[in-house]
């Protein structure tokens, strides 16, 4: 009897350890214990869970929204743990619970749970169980269960009787004439949902008059909510239907008094048009873009100019080019010059797409000028969007009819006081050349990219050495050596060593594209020569960059060249110099795998060896450094001290060929 009761003690004591921790004063513990819910609930049985674990949950929904978001977030994924979808109506008291609570947030993951729960339910429970859950919260008191009731109607509707439907359909016109606005917004947010479920006929008949009255409403809140639902019904209807059902209202909202809800017809302009078709568009959808492209509100004028390249290319194309010219590009010229810069910059990341729909005679004659005014503007961004979108203009006419107005732009942005402007410019250049070719860029564009490089910022020279390797992947090493490099050497002799440091970030990148050859004649004499730079910022990077170039260097000029460079630096009076020499030193021994560093050690190369470890650039110490294997200093025998010996005789003869003063 008394081994029995220990069973069922041990069996309650986890319920006890959730129901201590849900009652601890510190929220974290409360919070880790509704995290475990299902590890509980799996210690537990399915059937203690329905009968003690969710009745408790139930009584306890009283604590910290934290808390709560959490148990909402836990339950959805409850089912299997109650025993399955037949068992899924024991999960729906505590979210209903939920989804009365006061903080949003709470109650929107107690609605995605419970759609979650109620889709596991079989038609008969979800009626028996469900649709009167959703009733109950349709007649609450407080608002929060009538928003919470909006988001559960598309789920109960397509699996319920005819009966129930109708109950539905009017428990759902009763949310949208709430008299509390929170409400209705809830309604006006779902009612697109909620009618691509429901038939045709009663989406005519039930709630095409509830969009009406949510269009008209005097909360301007649930008149933009209103917007998105007319997208869902407007794909839903027939297109005569659409015209006398939907139209008018939409025509109404494009003009309403609230600039929110104008925006909100703005955003949706494009849905708007692909769900209405291309006769209602040329109709009725075209006057009201233009009035949106005019609206008094800058907020709204951005938002419609960003529509401007897609609204154009939905157009019919029978009829396309007509339309733009006569009924889109005049009010397109006005925002053009508009006041407010928002505005420009919208248009100008756009309009360029306008030239293919109009070819190259009418992008010639009626979209360069705009081209041209917008690249002259005063605001940089306008300017930077318009060289940004060049491509769709370049594939139509040619860069060469843009060549000399896109010019003083270009300076204007490389000289630009914002140095985030200046780096966007620097980022669009190896594309810009591309299309301008290499002549014009030598005669035009090449002093502002060398300029670049002696900028005052430093994430802009940086972003100029990067600029100057995209450079010559574009325009070949052959141009690279004729036409960059040589300036890049001047700065060596720089009295700011600021300079000198860019010229060795130049060259670090360059001998990735350049090659061996350009990389050994041009490139390393300049590196060895700063070595002996009075800065030591300028020495150590010196190190660094002869490990970046070493892969592109044959070996005997790594040999003759770079290793003695190195080993004079390693020996460098500032601390700094003399650590990057030596990390350089067991770089470049580690790429190359040469034997004179794996067998020779001499004693300055204790430290290199160290150093080397600690960056990871190598794994383990040269084998010669390591004392014997097998059975230890005690355990070798006669052929271990015959391979010492041999190993000894080969490292005196290794250095007597290629070590001097213990300087590799």
């Amino acid at each position: 009897m008394a081994a029995s009761d220990k069973s069922v003690d041990d069996s309650l004591y986890p319920i006890a350890v959730l129901i201590d921790e849900l009652k601890n004063e510190d929220v974290q513990l409360r919070l880790n214990s509704i995290k475990k819910l299902s590890t509980i609930a799996l210690a537990l049985g399915e059937e203690r869970t329905r009968s003690e674990l969710i009745p408790f949950l139930t009584e306890t929904i009283y604590d910290e929204d934290e808390v709560l978001l959490a148990l909402a977030d836990q339950l959805g994924n409850f089912t299997s743990l109650v025993g399955g979808p037949e068992y899924a109506m024991y999960l729906i008291p505590p979210l209903e619970s939920l989804a009365t609570v006061e903080e949003t947030v709470v109650r929107d993951k107690a609605v995605e749970s419970l759609r979650t729960v109620a889709a596991e339910h079989s038609a008969q429970d979800l009626e028996i169980h469900v649709v009167p859950t959703l009733q109950r919260l349709v007649s609450g008191d407080w608002f929060t269960s009538r928003t919470s009731a909006c988001g559960l109607f598309s789920v109960c509707y397509p699996r319920v009787t005819q009966p129930v439907k109708s109950e539905l359909r009017a428990n759902f016109r009763k949310l949208c004439q709430d008299e509390t606005p929170m409400v209705r917004r809830a309604a006006a947010n779902k009612l697109g949902e909620f009618a691509k479920v429901v038939e045709t006929e009663y989406l005519k008949s039930d709630l095409i008059p509830n969009f009406v009255q949510l269009a008209q409403d005097d909360q301007d809140s649930v008149r933009l909510l209103a917007v998105e639902a007319c997208v869902s019904i407007a794909q839903l209807l027939p297109q005569d239907d659409v015209e006398h059902l939907v139209l008018p209202t939409l025509r109404q909202c494009a003009s309403d008094s609230s600039w929110r809800v104008r925006y909100m017809v703005a955003e949706k302009f494009v849905d708007l048009q692909k769900a209405v078709g291309p006769e209602i568009t040329r109709v009725d959808l075209v006057p009201a873009f233009q009035y949106l492209l005019k609206d008094a509100e800058a907020e709204v004028r951005a938002a419609v100019a960003t529509k401007v390249k897609d609204f154009c290319a939905n157009l019919d194309k029978a009829n396309q080019v007509q339309i733009i010219l006569s009924s889109i590009l005049p009010y397109v010229r006005d925002l053009v010059s508009d006041p407010n810069p928002h505005v420009k910059s919208a248009l100008a990341s756009v309009i360029m797409g306008l030239s293919p729909m109009l070819g190259a005679y009418q992008t010639v004659e009626q979209l360069l000028p705009l081209f041209l005014i917008q690249l002259k503007d005063e605001c940089p961004e306008v300017r930077l969007n318009i060289i940004s979108n060049l491509d769709c203009v370049n594939d139509v006419i040619g860069i060469q009819q843009l060549s000399q107005s896109l010019l003083p732009a270009i300076v204007e942005l490389a000289e630009d006081s914002k140095w985030r402007v200046r780096l966007a410019i620097i980022e669009y250049m190896p594309a810009l050349a591309g299309q301008l070719g290499q002549e014009f860029f030598d005669q035009k564009l090449r002093g502002l990219c060398m300029g670049w490089l002696n900028d005052h910022v430093y994430a802009i020279r940086e972003a100029a050495t990067l600029n100057m390797k995209k450079l010559v992947e574009q325009f070949g090493a052959p141009w690279a050596e004729q036409a960059i490099i040589p300036m890049i050497l001047v700065m060596s002799r720089n009295k700011n060593y600021l300079h000198r440091m860019t010229c060795l970030f130049c060259l670090n990148v360059l001998a990735e594209v350049c090659g061996t050859d350009i990389t050994t004649k041009l490139l390393l004499p300049t590196v060895l020569l700063l070595a002996a730079d009075p800065v030591a910022n300028v020495r150590f990077n010196v190190a660094k960059t002869l490990q970046k170039i070493s892969p592109f260097l044959e070996a005997t000029v790594i040999d003759t060249q770079v290793k003695p460079t190195l080993d004079k630096l390693n020996v460098d009076s500032d601390v700094d110099v003399k650590h990057f020499a030596a990390q350089a030193i067991a770089g470049i021994a580690a790429e190359m795998e040469l034997n004179v560093f794996r067998t020779a050690v001499p004693p300055c190369m204790g430290a290199k060896i160290e150093a080397a470890m600690d960056s990871k650039l190598i794994v383990e110490a040269p084998a010669t450094m390591a004392g014997p294997t097998d059975g230890g200093i005690l355990g070798g025998g006669a052929d271990d001290e015959a391979s010492l010996n041999q190993d000894r005789e080969s490292r005196i003869e290794l250095e007597s060929t290629t070590l001097k003063n213990g300087n590799l």
